[in-house]
């Protein structure tokens, strides 16, 4: 099944971006009458059929469309502290995609070892697994936020972090119900310093485990994500 994604698509004839236009045509060799689906982003996925085979400009005619197509009861923001190795952290937002997610929010801690992130390279690393994945819902990718700043803001659900610091933590599989919105925070390499948990729980954080094992960042966030997917299931 070939996916092309069409963030701006509207109406029955679409124009393919040179990219896709190229893959299209050059790469996967498609010709006129044959058939692909396109997926918006927002929950559309459309049936097309390829109408003018032009490896700059593919236009196509869209022959059925399903709204809400794979949408989930309930919406999940990680935001996680990226790696100090960049492909350990583009692992992550591959492999939450393909999961199921809402949301990512790269943090910036007191521990943070990578304060800056890319943010056009992890854009083009979510779409790339929103098409092989067959996502119809493309998740929010967010600038790299401090984390003083993103405990304040507002959040509909539950709200929780992760941390291997001393203390009473409720496993992640028990703090979450089905259909309950959820925001999670998994900290650096170095975790979430003692006052920034504090800080945490002040805002109405609830404190989480993520099991027994000492798991990397990038694995953290990947657990999070599947237990949540898990507990919806």
């Amino acid at each position: 099944m070939n996916i092309f994604y069409t963030p701006d698509i509207a109406g029955s004839s679409y124009t393919l971006s040179e990219e896709e236009s190229k893959h299209c045509v050059r790469v996967l060799r498609m010709e006129v009458g044959e058939q692909i689906y396109l997926v918006d982003g927002v929950g559309g996925f459309y049936v097309a059929k390829v109408a003018d085979a032009n490896p700059k400009r593919c236009r196509v005619e869209v022959v059925e469309k399903q709204e809400c197509y794979g949408k989930r009861p309930y919406y999940l923001h990680v935001a996680i502290g990226p790696t100090k190795l960049i492909d350990r952290y583009e692992w992550f937002l591959e492999k939450v995609t393909e999961i199921g997610i809402d949301e990512i929010t790269p943090l910036e801690s007191f521990h943070s070892e990578r304060r800056t992130v890319k943010q056009e390279r992890s854009e083009k690393v979510v779409t790339a697994a929103v098409k092989q994945s067959l996502k119809a819902y493309h998740p929010k990718v967010n600038e790299i936020t401090p984390f003083k700043e993103l405990v304040k803001l507002p959040f509909e659900g539950k709200k929780l972090i992760a941390h291997c610091n001393e203390g009473e933590k409720v496993l992640l599989k028990h703090a979450v119900d089905p259909g309950e919105n959820a925001l999670i925070l998994i900290g650096p390499e170095g975790d979430f310093s003692i006052e920034e948990v504090e800080l945490a729980k002040q805002h109405g954080f609830v404190e989480i485990s993520l099991g027994e094992s000492r798991l990397r960042t990038e694995t953290a966030g990947v657990i999070a994500c599947s237990t949540v997917c898990f507990v919806n299931q």
